[in-house]
């Protein structure tokens, strides 16, 4: 019998020069989106680098990929930076890792059920009207602060229904921004500065957790006195695992705050990132617009559009390729494996970019073309698993990736259905990286155009206004 013969790992992959990895920490924290496509065109699919005198991986072949996430998933625990993230979010399903992060899954699991997610598809949809209902012809947001404003409203109804009012929501919606701005690469979240060293940074974000505790610890103390609810958090509140113990506050104040940030601020950029693509394109725009409108009229949409739209969840799905949320996943080896050919050892970082990958032209000719086309049946078919991953993959994919499209589609439908956005001229997006692909400062401009005034068309109804 002939056998297979198996070349031996490489001990190293190609990667930069810097065997204490000053100059690599300098290109990561100044310019990480440029530099990291630099080090997969310069080096290829398995990148070996040093920083913190430590070994990194930025792995970048969707073959590869999907061993890091699934065949090895058992000995891939979370990334180094989770540490500095558990400040803000604690132990929630993001940052938490072996047989609490297993049990804390399988206690939210019941509250994302596909029935349940369609469950929510009113409250979605009566908020981002109320939200909307804000909005006046010719009037000049910014469209990322717009699109937080409204998901937030959205998230904060959805998880707490009642037992959050309007100044509740601007707490959140202020505590955020300074965590997010905490973690975009400050010298505190970078060099993992003690929380009690006094820089004005690290007492904003101090302040900041604080407020976002004392709220949610209050919500669940008046939930727990009042009589049970079949909302979000009445789920998590009755959630039981195998021994018939439920969460603590704790731990439903983590899982909290890891909704509010990946449920509101994800579903926050995509919407943002899209009507500036569409701004940008309207002839994709146009064709949106037809596809709700033949869909809806004037009404409401509802969970079952969903599968009506798909000309609507192309865009979102393109949007996601050239503006992933989710622009890096990170994961620690615990144990040697191989990766690409290449031996990783214990302890490594281990770097996946849906950033590098959602534009490698191998996986999406015209890489930075925005061509939701692209994501029809036919021309899909061939895309290998992970080079498109937007929510992760593996046992540790998004738990609400459902949830979001189902938010982003009644949003955007919504929107598009009734309004047009126009980017103000002379602007150009810019990103800045934090724990999701933001916009930096405070985002575009853009003006609001009311369809019913300027277009012929399905008006809306007036008791949707």
């Amino acid at each position: 019998m002939t056998q297979i013969q198996h070349d031996p790992p490489r001990p190293h992959a190609p990667g930069p020069r810097d065997r204490l990895g000053a100059r690599n920490l300098v290109r990561f924290a100044t310019d990480q989106l440029a530099w990291l496509r630099e080090l997969a065109d310069r080096y290829g699919d398995v990148v070996e680098l040093r920083m913190f005198g430590k070994p990194w991986f930025l792995v970048v072949h969707p073959t590869d990929i999907e061993d890091v996430m699934v065949k090895h998933a058992r000995v891939m625990g979370r990334d180094a930076y989770t540490i500095v993230l558990q400040r803000a979010l604690g132990l929630g399903l993001l940052t938490s890792d072996g047989d609490l992060w297993k049990r804390q899954r399988k206690l939210m699991s019941s509250a994302f059920v596909p029935k349940r997610i369609q469950g929510y598809a009113d409250a979605m949809v009566r908020v981002t009207s109320a939200g909307l209902g804000a909005w006046r012809d010719g009037e000049v947001v910014t469209l990322h602060q717009e699109m937080s404003r409204v998901t937030m409203e959205v998230a904060a109804d959805v998880l707490f229904g009642a037992g959050v009012s309007r100044r509740d929501t601007e707490t959140v919606r202020d505590a955020m921004e300074i965590i997010n701005e905490f973690f975009a690469n400050s010298p505190e979240a970078i060099a993992r500065v003690p929380e009690w060293f006094p820089t004005p940074r690290n007492r904003r974000m101090t302040r900041a957790v604080r407020q976002i505790d004392e709220l949610i610890f209050r919500i669940i103390a008046e939930r727990r006195r009042g009589p049970a609810r079949d909302d979000f958090l009445g789920v998590l509140l009755s959630a039981q695992d195998d021994d018939g113990a439920t969460m603590s506050d704790r731990q439903l104040r983590d899982e909290a705050v890891t909704l509010f940030l990946a449920g509101h601020e994800t579903t926050a950029l995509l919407l943002a990132h899209t009507l500036f693509l569409l701004s940008k394109h309207p002839d994709v725009e146009r064709r949106l617009h037809a596809e709700i409108a033949g869909v809806l009229g004037g009404r409401a949409p509802v969970a079952a559009d969903v599968k009506a739209l798909p000309y609507l969840e192309r865009v979102l799905k393109e949007s996601m390729r050239l503006y992933p949320p989710a622009w890096t996943t990170g994961r620690e080896a615990n144990e040697d494996v191989v990766i690409g050919g290449t031996r990783v050892p214990r302890g490594a970082q281990i770097l996946l970019s849906q950033w590098v990958v959602h534009r490698d032209p191998r996986w999406f000719p015209n890489p930075e073309g925005f061509d939701p086309d692209r994501w029809s049946d036919e021309r899909a078919a061939g895309l290998p698993k992970f080079a498109y991953f937007p929510f992760g993959g593996g046992p540790r994919v998004c738990i609400g990736n459902h949830f979001a499209m189902m938010e982003a589609t009644m949003m955007l439908s919504l929107i598009v259905r009734d309004w047009r956005v126009e980017l103000l001229p002379g602007q150009t997006l810019v990103l800045k990286p934090s724990v999701t692909l933001r916009q930096r400062g405070p985002g575009l401009r853009v003006r609001l155009v009311e369809r019913a005034r300027h277009e012929l068309g399905p008006r809306r109804s007036p008791a949707l206004s």
